[in-house]
C-alpha cells in the first residue's frame, strides 16, 4: 500500500478526536488526501502520534459529515467528487449566497476592502492553501454581516465539501483574478447597499462556479476514461 501524504503530529490534550478529526479535514480538503484514497486508522494514528481511538472517532465524524466513506475491508476511502454533488451543492450555495449579500447590503454593512486586496494577495502567490482561507474568509464576512444566525448555520454545514471543490478552482492560475474581480464588484454592492445587484451578483458568482466546477471535472473525467 503506498504511503499517504504526510501529515504533522498533534500535542496530546482532552479532546484528540476534535483534533484529529480537524486535521484529516484539513488534509483532505487541501487535497493531500485526494477522492477515492484509502485511509487507515492505522496510519493515520502513526503520522498523528495518536492511539488508534482519537482517530476512529475523527472518521466516525468524517464518515457523518459525507468527507469518507467505508472502503470495505479495513479503512476508509475519501469521499469522490462526483459531478451530480459539485452541481447540486452549488445550486444551494448559489442561493444562501445570494441571500446573504441581498441581507447584508440592506443593513449596508461596513465590510473591509481588505478582504478583496488580502484575497488579491494570496492570489498572486503559490499557497494554495491561503488562497481558499482568503476566499472562505471573503464570503463567511458576508455572512456574519448579513445577522442571520440561521443562514449563516446554513451553510456552514456545506464548507467541507466547497473547500475541497475550491483548491480544484483555484489550482488554476488564469481564473483566480476573475473570481477576485467578481468578489470586488459584490462587496462594492454591499458597501453601496444595492441589495438587488448584491444578491444577483452573488448568484451568478457560484453558478458561474459551479458550472466551470463541472466542466472541468467533466473533462478530466472524459480523458481518464479515454487513457484507462
Amino acid at each position: 500500500m503506498p504511503a499517504i501524504a504526510p501529515i504533522s503530529p498533534i500535542a496530546v490534550a482532552p479532546d484528540l478526536a476534535e483534533q484529529a478529526y480537524q486535521a484529516i479535514l484539513e488534509a483532505i480538503c487541501d487535497g493531500r488526501f485526494k477522492a477515492g484514497q484509502r485511509i487507515t486508522q492505522e496510519a493515520l494514528a502513526e503520522s498523528l502520534s495518536v492511539s488508534r481511538q482519537p482517530v476512529l472517532q475523527a472518521l466516525l465524524l468524517l464518515k457523518r459529515d459525507g468527507l469518507v466513506i467505508d472502503a470495505g475491508g479495513r479503512g476508509v476511502m475519501v469521499a469522490p467528487l462526483t459531478l451530480d454533488h459539485i452541481a447540486n451543492l452549488y445550486q444551494v450555495r448559489s442561493v444562501l449566497d445570494g441571500l446573504a449579500a441581498r441581507e447584508s447590503a440592506r443593513r449596508r454593512a461596513r465590510l473591509s476592502p481588505k478582504l478583496v486586496t488580502g484575497g488579491r494577495e494570496a492570489a498572486r502567490g503559490k499557497d494554495l492553501h491561503s488562497m481558499i482561507e482568503a476566499d472562505l474568509a471573503f464570503h463567511r464576512a458576508i455572512y456574519e454581516a448579513a445577522g442571520n444566525p440561521v443562514l449563516a448555520q446554513s451553510a456552514e454545514r456545506h464548507w467541507s465539501h466547497i473547500r475541497r471543490i475550491m483548491a480544484a478552482t483555484l489550482s488554476q492560475v488564469g481564473t483566480r483574478a476573475a473570481i477576485w474581480d467578481e468578489h470586488e464588484r459584490l462587496l462594492s454592492a454591499i458597501l453601496e447597499g444595492d441589495d438587488s445587484a448584491a444578491q444577483q451578483l452573488a448568484l451568478h458568482h457560484c453558478e458561474n462556479a459551479g458550472h466551470a466546477l463541472v466542466a472541468r471535472a467533466g473533462s478530466l473525467t472524459a480523458q481518464e476514461q479515454q487513457q484507462a
